[in-house]
């Protein structure tokens, strides 16, 4: 059985992310294998799945998201969180 490979990343709030989107480093993202959406993981109790964005001008270490989405659902800003790619994504 393959290791799920997740990374600690910090989540930021960002007016200039579209709703149900997260902009994640190109990097970052071939690490975790991702491709299409994106798995976020809060404290092992929220659960977010965003689709994910390759975009270079974001850090190794951080997720971009909507700020109005991440407040809607109780994320606060810079909240340090699992992020992986979703279990049905091969």
């Amino acid at each position: 059985m393959s290791r799920r490979v997740e990374k600690r990343l910090r989540i930021r709030q960002r007016d200039d992310v579209e709703r149900g989107m997260a902009k994640l480093n190109p990097k970052t993202m071939k690490y975790l294998g991702i491709r299409d959406f994106v798995e976020v993981v809060i404290a092992g109790k929220k659960r977010l799945r965003f689709r994910a964005l390759a975009l270079e001008g974001v850090p190794e270490g951080e997720v971009w998201a909507n700020a109005q989405e991440l407040r809607e659902r109780g994320v606060a800003d810079r909240t340090i969180a699992t992020v992986r790619r979703p279990l049905n994504q091969v």
